[in-house]
């Protein structure tokens, strides 16, 4: 009964294909046999057989069904090199690259970056359009003076000869055993790492906040810029003496420690290394 099905619907399938895609597999199938029945060794596909079978696959959905001899991805391959050797020929046989850039272009192009060490080739380049010369941007980054770079410092200065103007601080809690909360105020230099003022409360204010950072730059030793989070401890009296003492503040971005990674740091090693032993 399963055979006398299947046959049934292979008919079927074979009914409602049309014409010309019959015509195409018998086409197929007999060039194949042609090539078998060769009297060599092994079966050699010639240039026309393989420009049969590139034809088959670009006009014929159904080409893969049909094909034995060799494999679909050998078809797909000659169609690729097919393509190459097309390019090929045409460009050889076709005009020679760009067109030449003229000598006053190209001493124009040298004058104008020579004069002005400050512009760049999209510059140039669209003032070299405004006097209607036409030309392409990569042909005056070609012809452009190169000139030589001033000596800068490399980041290692840089971030060293900044280090000293820094300053961070943070608050970080400590539970005690009578199960309360401390609230520990940090404020660290960034050019030795080291802490100069800390202090401890349990009811932390904006007031006793903005005292603790005037004990901590005490006369002429506010540093340039303050890095704090957003915390709403630092309200509005801690602005004004931030602002009175000429401090920039500099805030985090909403969790990102990473932006304060000194200070973060810190707290860090001190929880590891001593609040994470002894019981406050």
């Amino acid at each position: 009964m399963f055979e006398v099905l299947f046959s049934f619907l292979s008919s079927f399938r074979v009914y409602l294909r049309t014409h010309a895609d019959i015509q195409l597999e018998v086409l197929a199938l007999r060039h194949q046999v042609t090539v078998l029945q060769r009297k060599t060794p092994k079966p050699k596909l010639r240039p026309a057989d393989r420009r049969l079978w590139v034809f088959l696959s670009r006009s014929w959905t159904r080409w893969q069904s049909a094909l034995i001899i060799v494999k679909p991805d050998t078809v797909i391959d000659w169609h690729r090199r097919g393509f190459r050797w097309y390019w090929t020929w045409k460009v050889r046989h076709g005009k020679a690259g760009r067109p030449r850039v003229p000598q006053e272009t190209r001493e124009l192009i040298r004058t104008l970056s020579r004069d002005n060490a400050l512009w760049g080739a999209p510059r140039i380049h669209s003032e070299l359009l405004k006097l209607g010369i036409t030309v392409s941007q990569a042909s005056v980054t070609k012809y452009m003076v190169r000139h030589p770079k001033p000596p800068s410092q490399s980041w290692r200065t840089f971030l060293k000869n900044h280090a000293s103007q820094p300053a961070s601080v943070d608050f970080f809690t400590v539970p005690t055993v009578w199960f309360e909360t401390l609230f520990v105020f940090v404020v660290l230099r960034h050019d030795r790492r080291r802490i100069v003022h800390f202090n401890v409360t349990s009811d932390p204010t904006a007031e006793w906040t903005a005292q603790q950072i005037v004990e901590a730059f005490p006369f002429d030793s506010a540093p340039q810029s303050l890095l704090r989070d957003r915390d709403r401890i630092y309200g509005c009296e801690v602005r004004k003496q931030v602002s009175a003492m000429n401090i920039q503040e500099v805030l985090g971005a909403p969790r990102s420690p990473w932006q304060r990674a000194y200070v973060e740091r810190v707290v860090g090693s001190i929880r590891r290394e001593c609040l994470d032993h002894v019981m406050d």
